[in-house]
C-alpha cells in the first residue's frame, strides 16, 4: 500500500474494518473521534517542540524518529479519516472546495511568497481601491 495506489475511501474501508473487528464503532462518536484526532495531532508536536529546524532536519535522517513520527502522522490520520466517514464526508470533495475558497482569500498575485492571514490582503484590496470601502 502506498500513497500514490491507494485511494482515500480504501483507507477509510481499512480503519472501518479493523474498527468493526473489535467492536470499537461503539466508541467511534464525532466528539470523541475529534478529541482523538487534537490529541494525535499534539503527540506529533512533541517530536518537534523546542528544537530548531536544523534539529528536526537530523530527526528525520533518523530511520527510528523518522518512523516515530510517520506513525504518529498514520494515527492523526485514522482518526480523520474514521471522523469523515461518521460523520459522513467526502474528504475529497471537502478537500477539492476548501482549495477553491483559499484561493478566493489568497489570490496569487497579492500573497505568493507572504504568510500573512487573509485579513492583509483585504486590507491591501482596500488601500488599492478606496471607492470600494466607501459605502
Amino acid at each position: 500500500m502506498d500513497d500514490a495506489s491507494t485511494t482515500l475511501r480504501a483507507l477509510m474501508d481499512l480503519v472501518l474494518r479493523f474498527s468493526q473487528e473489535r467492536d470499537w464503532e461503539q466508541f467511534h462518536h464525532p466528539k470523541d473521534l475529534g478529541l482523538c484526532l487534537s490529541i494525535e495531532a499534539a503527540e506529533v508536536l512533541e517530536h518537534f517542540r523546542f528544537r530548531t529546524d536544523a534539529a528536526i532536519r537530523d530527526t528525520l535522517n533518523d530511520s527510528n524518529q523518522k518512523q516515530a513520527i510517520a506513525h504518529e502522522l498514520a494515527d492523526c490520520l485514522w482518526a480523520l479519516l474514521r471522523l469523515a466517514d461518521v460523520c459522513q464526508i467526502d474528504l475529497a470533495a471537502a478537500l477539492e472546495e476548501k482549495i477553491v475558497l483559499a484561493a478566493e482569500k489568497y489570490p496569487v498575485d497579492r500573497c505568493s511568497g507572504r504568510a500573512d492571514k487573509y485579513t492583509a490582503y483585504l486590507r491591501s484590496k482596500e488601500s488599492d481601491n478606496p471607492d470600494e470601502t466607501q459605502g
